[in-house]
């Protein structure tokens, strides 16, 4: 029983001495050997090209060995341009803000912005919302909604001016006659 025993406990010791001696391994360069860690490239090496350009006369000239490209900037300056920003001899300055924050608000292209585009959003806005109510009113009450304003009755202020003018009253004394719209019963449109 003890040589059984001991046959299967053979698999289990090997089992778990592999286990202990890849655990005390360096876990990354395990990885890194298998392949399972990826490293990307180093962000510092990588440079962006600049992007092909053709010349306005279209007179290729052959590139001169070990030249540098004459549209590219050097590391350096790429670098200078991206920390300190791109050189400008004078910064206009943006009524009651600072030359920092003028500056920015150039550079996001905010300056010239529309005064107006508030009245602007809530016209635009107003006019989606009346779209939006009508769908609305026409599927809960399934009734054309009435006409917004009041209806002058003309009959009545043509006789009303009328009056004022053998009076000798200016036209906008007295009470404009409106048409008042009757109340519909709950039942009314159904029947």
């Amino acid at each position: 029983m003890t040589r059984s025993l001991g046959r299967r406990l053979r698999p289990v010791c090997a089992l778990a001495l592999a286990a202990i001696t890849l655990g005390a391994c360096d876990s990354g360069s395990l990885r890194r050997s298998l392949g399972l860690d990826s490293r990307g490239p180093d962000e510092f090496k990588v440079v962006t090209r600049a992007p092909l350009d053709l010349p306005p006369d279209f007179g290729l000239r052959p590139p001169q060995p070990g030249a540098g490209r004459p549209n590219e900037l050097s590391v350096r300056e790429q670098a200078k341009q991206t920390v300190f920003g791109a050189e400008s001899p004078a910064v206009k300055m943006v009524a009651g803000r600072t030359a920092g924050e003028s500056a920015l608000l150039r550079q996001a292209g905010a300056v010239d912005v529309d005064g107006s585009i508030r009245e602007t959003v809530n016209r635009e806005s107003a006019q989606l919302a009346q779209a939006d109510r009508s769908l609305t009113d026409r599927l809960i009450f399934w009734r054309s909604t009435p006409p917004p304003g009041t209806v002058v009755d003309p009959a009545a202020e043509q006789q009303r001016l009328r009056e004022n003018a053998a009076l000798g009253k200016p036209a906008t004394e007295g009470e404009t006659p409106i048409i008042q719209r009757k109340q519909r019963g709950l039942l009314e449109g159904i029947f």
